[in-house]
């Protein structure tokens, strides 16, 4: 009889299991990249899936800015107790090259006790973790609390304006929300094997880059002179190496150092806990610089990504330019990144422009319901492991919500090795065992967050 119960009750989970894998093969093998696949593809194919599901159809809704450029929104109907809550994901991926592939890197494979392919971590895992709770909440006959909102969307990945900054302007009511859970931030840090903490993402920083440019009337080389387009772009590329922008903590940052001290140890956790107290810390700044991770949580960062120069082996360079990408802190702004720009360059002849215009977005407020219902599911699944609140370091589309009014904060569930990050790279993967444990994570999450008013 306890045979049959426990049996009876891993039911569930296995059947889910294999639902998210289902979702998350199809996933991956339908190509969602800018310059061939189809984001329309997929969204249509999760369409199929929610219809199959006993979602109304006028409940499902594939909206197509531009062609290859679907989104999908599906609601979930609620009581109407409380405001909607909106979850969001992005369905496209970055290119992806067979050559630089060790096999096509759109061939969903599970090899070694990993799920590879393109966009494993970023993030059709997540994606497929949401579409497979939604399903699954609705067999059971689950009627939340509010309104719940699935937007899966386009153009993330290229900074377009296909997705959720144009469901904004032109679909609000779909998707508007009393506050948002975005899965492509967040989740969990493994080092060394393992489970450090859960991050809860409140904020982010703004991706913008600069075009600096030296031009010259250039000339025969073999009459060289000291004026010369390479040697001023160099020279000020030269001095933004050695430049770091001032340590700026915001109410995120100043908690997730306090956190981390206390899961860190030695200097480490000395140097987190001193500059807590004293941004000003030089010693104590300097040491925890010399991690990236740490570095970009600490100020705004700025570095050179691209260059080219010159238009002969013969002739004196008539133009030199450079791209500088800069990840700006919330409570920076572009002008003030430009302006810092301008002087660390040191050179008149060297034009900075900023390449787009910024979209630099709030601190998302302290919100006790996630934090709550990410604590209960992570003490439920990961005894001990602490709930950390975090700045991502990179830019995600919820610049566009906290932009438009809607708090948003980073919540996966999968744990991924801090010295095993894929996305964006080569044979990108995400372990098996991670994503059937963020399976059952988000569905607690959901669940929880569904039955409060």
């Amino acid at each position: 009889m306890r045979f049959l119960l426990a049996l009876v009750a891993a039911w569930p989970l296995i059947a889910q299991q294999q639902l998210g894998r289902d979702i998350f093969k199809e996933l991956v093998e339908i190509n969602t990249t800018d310059s061939v696949g189809d984001n329309t593809r997929a969204a249509e194919a999760m369409a199929s899936r929610f219809r199959a599901a006993g979602f109304p159809q006028g409940d499902i809704h594939v909206l197509t800015p531009a062609p290859r450029k679907g989104n999908l929104v599906v609601r979930f109907r609620g009581k109407g107790a409380a405001p909607a809550i909106l979850c969001i994901g992005h369905l496209d991926v970055v290119e992806a090259r067979r050559s630089d592939w060790s096999f096509d890197p759109f061939e969903f494979r599970e090899q070694d006790g990993y799920f590879y392919g393109r966009g494993t971590q970023d993030m059709k895992a997540d994606d497929a973790i949401l579409i497979a709770n939604f399903i699954r909440l609705k067999r059971e006959g689950f009627t939340p609390e509010r309104d719940l909102i699935l937007a899966l969307t386009a153009d993330e990945e290229g900074g377009g304006f296909n997705g959720v900054s144009w469901l904004l302007e032109n679909h609000r009511d779909l998707i508007d929300a009393a506050w948002c859970i975005n899965s492509d931030a967040g989740g969990g840090a493994i080092r060394n094997g393992r489970r450090q903490y859960m991050t809860l993402e409140g904020a982010e920083k703004t991706y913008l880059s600069f075009r600096l440019e030296v031009t010259n009337p250039g000339g025969h080389s073999s009459l060289p002179i000291k004026d010369n387009a390479i040697y001023h772009l160099a020279g000020g590329l030269a001095r933004l190496a050695k430049f770091d922008f001032p340590v700026r903590l915001n109410d995120i940052t100043r908690s997730y150092f306090e956190r981390m001290a206390s899961i860190e140890q030695g200097q480490r956790a000395a140097d987190m806990k001193a500059v807590v107290q004293n941004p000003r810390d030089a010693a104590a700044i300097a040491r925890l610089s010399s991690s990236p991770s740490y570095n970009a949580q600490l100020r705004t960062t700025c570095v050179a990504t691209m260059l080219a120069a010159g238009h002969a082996e013969n002739a004196l360079p008539q133009t030199a330019t450079a791209v500088v990408n800069c990840r700006i802190l919330p409570n920076d702004t572009a002008p003030e990144v430009e302006h810092t720009l301008n002087e660390v360059m040191a050179d008149p002849q060297i034009k900075v422009s900023p390449m787009t215009a910024a979209s630099i977005s709030p601190v998302s407020p302290p919100n006790s319901k996630i934090l709550d219902a990410l604590t209960e599911a992570t003490a439920a699944l990961w005894p001990g492991t602490p709930v950390i609140q975090f700045m991502e370091a990179g830019a995600t589309d919820g610049r566009h919500l906290r932009n438009a009014g809607i708090p948003t904060y980073g919540v996966s569930g999968v744990f991924l090795d801090q010295d095993d990050i894929r996305a964006h790279g080569r044979d990108e993967r995400i372990p098996v065992k991670s994503f059937n444990e963020a399976l059952d994570f988000m569905y607690r999450v959901i669940h929880i967050l569904g039955e409060q008013k």
